[in-house]
């Protein structure tokens, strides 16, 4: 992969350029990372005012999906990079732009068609990298999720191909579940609302995020690091709590750092990708992967030297990358609540009394009740502490109207 070396200066004809594709909480911070780097950084979304808007040297509102309105904003901008931040994209345009030589996309185009739909990667990791993974089963409609859910067996979890922070998922603990489970499905899903995964229920013992790294090293070639084990609490699919390190044992480590060096390594490119596994005992299965950083990963914003998102800037920009600890660390999620524009926060100053605690609210135009509107973090000398002082945080930041 060719990657810029020589670093310009923004809003200049020799300004390094890069295209943000979804401009959320997570964008946000990539693009702080890259603006330290003098890196010129245009943000997209498909709202106005989203968070990385508010932070970029230019910013555009489009559907994402329509490939056309893409292919024409990367011909107006000519990125150096693009880098996509979410799922919903037209990523056969971004395939077909690659292919042609027109765009350098991180960490690949076919990463990002293949993460995009749980299809594709589970497919990927499964049938043809042979890694252990949950029973599963595809489904087009309502009779094929009935047959899908008695193949892979009860309790089992439903989720929209494609969709995002635990959106459409569903548990199922028998036949019943399942008319309810393909609705919920379909409102769920971000593109294809038509087709599901049926994945087996795995009795595991917890679930992990290990960040992995591929950077450029001094020789040119690249070389994959992994970050400390994120332990995560997750609701109705979505992340709740992590916290960093999570405790393995030295058996349990390995394969799972063996799985995702795997999987990343075909992914191919340079940056973060979010690999999510299950754990029981020594035994470790994978789930998912998304080629950028992850929610759960916003805890290393206080637990790690070089938070995911700056090890993802200075990753896609071939600059050497940093992966250690610097403390225990947890997060902690801030919703909503209320279902209103331009909310308030009150509590903030109250939050940040708490020992080791710090905040990032992060500017979203319109708040809902399970909308993710912030996070609390908080570091100590040990992981329970440090939850404690997280949860405790965030519990004081009160969102109200005004």
């Amino acid at each position: 992969m060719t990657t810029p070396r020589i670093f310009g200066t923004p809003l200049s004809p020799s300004a390094t350029k890069v295209m943000l594709l979804g401009s959320g909480e997570l964008g946000k911070e990539v693009i702080i990372s890259l603006q330290r780097l003098g890196v010129e950084v245009i943000a997209v979304d498909r709202y106005p005012n989203a968070p990385g808007h508010q932070v970029a040297h230019r910013a555009h509102v489009i559907d994402m999906t329509d490939g056309a309105a893409l292919s024409a904003l990367i011909a107006l901008e000519k990125p150096d990079l693009v880098v996509p931040e979410i799922e919903a994209i037209a990523t056969e345009t971004l395939l077909a732009l690659e292919e042609a030589g027109k765009i350098t996309c991180i960490p690949t185009a076919r990463a990002a068609m293949l993460t995009m739909n749980r299809e594709g990667i589970r497919c990927l990791a499964a049938e043809e990298l042979g890694l252990p993974t949950s029973p599963y089963r595809f489904a087009s409609s309502l009779e094929e999720l009935e047959q899908a859910c008695a193949a892979v067996g009860f309790p089992c979890v439903v989720k929209p191909v494609m969709s995002s922070s635990g959106k459409g998922q569903s548990k199922l603990d028998s036949a019943a579940d399942v008319q309810a489970a393909w609705d919920y499905a379909a409102s769920g899903g971000r593109v294809d609302a038509g087709r599901v995964i049926a994945e087996g229920f795995i009795d595991f013992d917890y679930e992990i995020t290990l960040l992995t790294v591929r950077s450029q090293g001094a020789d040119g070639q690249v070389e994959t690091a992994f970050c400390e084990p994120i332990g995560h609490k997750q609701v109705q699919g979505d992340y709740v709590e992590s916290w960093q390190p999570h405790p393995m044992s030295p058996t349990a480590l390995e394969r799972a750092r063996d799985i995702a060096a795997k999987v990343t390594a075909d992914l191919g490119g340079c940056g973060v990708f979010g690999v999510e596994l299950f754990v029981k005992g020594d035994m470790v299965w994978f789930s998912e992967v998304s080629p950028r950083p992850h929610d759960t990963g916003m805890v290393t914003m206080a637990s790690q030297v070089q938070s995911e998102f700056e090890l993802h800037a200075k990753a896609v920009l071939g600059l050497p990358v940093n992966v250690a600890l610097r403390a225990p660390g947890a997060s902690a999620v801030i919703y909503g609540q209320h279902e209103a524009a331009g909310i308030a926060f009150e509590g903030v100053a109250d939050a940040l009394r708490v020992p080791g605690a710090d905040l990032r609210l992060f500017g979203k135009p319109e708040s809902f009740a399970r909308r993710r509107m912030g996070v609390a973090l908080a570091t100590a000398d040990d992981v329970e502490t440090a939850r404690q002082h997280a949860l405790e945080a965030a519990s004081r930041v009160k969102p109200v109207i005004r």
